[in-house]
């Protein structure tokens, strides 16, 4: 495969101009292999201000019309609504990368994607980011290098994007964040080496900060939080009711982390442990670069004519580097 890079900027199309796409904008302005082909929109064009001054906005209904000037789209939509449909619509026609992050979701998510990339003859790549991600990458390498093992991730102290996109579509929310925080109890036990069994309430908790509509039941808000599959029904989840001052002053900031431990033997009495972590000051913008990155990827698979849906398994990590194959052979191997 052609590894080197292209003579011509890769262009970038960034659908959803919220806190990742932001990112994903002032990472793309510190790459210079790449441009900002546009921004692409549900809301008024003209009510975006984009940081690079000749970046265009255009409406969302505007990109059908525009495959000759974008070589991977970025989706930064929610993984609740916005991309189990973006996704395997645009990848009928575009290449692209999203950050799909619903775990247990995933399995279907790919398979409408690949389907939409197959028949169209783009390439695809999903779940992309930290989490699933970076974080996907080092568990699969602790169970291949540590089979007699058992792997531990731990999310926070952060803020999350995804679950935090899921508490403002309750109905009754008028705007709300949520913290995930590790139980440090747990995660001594884990780089003791010890391989304890860990349910998910043993490892976690989350806390939300929300406030409500005029009108909204409180309490109605609280159940539909606590209660909700695949985010919050597996934990201990508590829900602080605030004003919109106290969250724009106390939370507007989005750091997060973590860390994905695997402990294992090597043979009898032999004890390996791999450690993997990650301090953010900015959630969105690292997932933004990590996005980034593999849409270089994207770019190169599909020259090769691999079309379908990728995960970051797939990817071969010199494809995510603008550097030759002999220059990182020369300088990082």
């Amino acid at each position: 495969m052609d590894q080197h890079p292209s003579t011509q900027p890769i262009r970038i199309g960034i659908v959803g101009y919220g806190n990742l796409g932001r990112g994903v904008e002032a990472a793309i302005a510190r790459n210079p292999d790449m441009r900002a082909a546009g921004i692409y929109t549900r809301r008024d064009p003209d009510q975006l201000k984009p940081q690079g001054k000749d970046v265009p906005v255009y409406r969302m209904d505007e990109l059908a019309a525009h495959g000759d000037q974008v070589d991977v789209l970025i989706l930064c939509g929610g993984s609740k609504d916005d991309l189990p449909e973006q996704s395997p619509q645009l990848a009928a026609r575009f290449c692209l990368v999203d950050s799909f992050d619903t775990h247990a979701r995933i399995p279907g998510h790919f398979a409408a994607v690949d389907a939409a990339a197959q028949g169209g003859k783009t390439t695809a790549l999903i779940s992309a980011g930290w989490d699933p991600g970076m974080f996907s990458l080092n568990r699969l390498m602790g169970e291949a290098l540590l089979p007699d093992g058992a792997t531990y991730t731990f999310w926070g102290k952060g803020l999350s994007q995804g679950h935090s996109d899921a508490i403002r579509r309750v109905p009754g929310v008028a705007g709300g964040v949520q913290y995930t925080i590790p139980i440090d109890a747990a995660v001594e036990q884990v780089r003791s080496g010890t391989r304890p069994q860990l349910t998910t309430r043993e490892k976690h908790r989350r806390e939300c900060f929300v406030v409500l509509k005029d009108g909204a039941d409180q309490e109605a808000v609280r159940s539909a939080i606590v209660g909700m599959p695949h985010y919050f029904d597996e934990y201990d989840t508590t829900v602080n009711f605030i004003s919109a001052q106290e969250l724009a002053r106390e939370h507007s900031a989005m750091p997060h982390g973590g860390f994905v431990i695997r402990s294992g033997n090597t043979s009898d009495g032999v004890q390996q442990v791999i450690e993997y972590g990650l301090k953010l000051d900015s959630n969105p913008e690292f997932t933004a670069a990590v996005l980034v990155a593999y849409a270089r990827a994207v770019h190169r698979l599909h020259r090769a004519g691999q079309h379908g849906c990728k995960t970051v398994f797939d990817v071969a990590p010199g494809l995510l580097s603008p550097r030759s194959a002999a220059e990182l052979r020369a300088d990082l191997l």
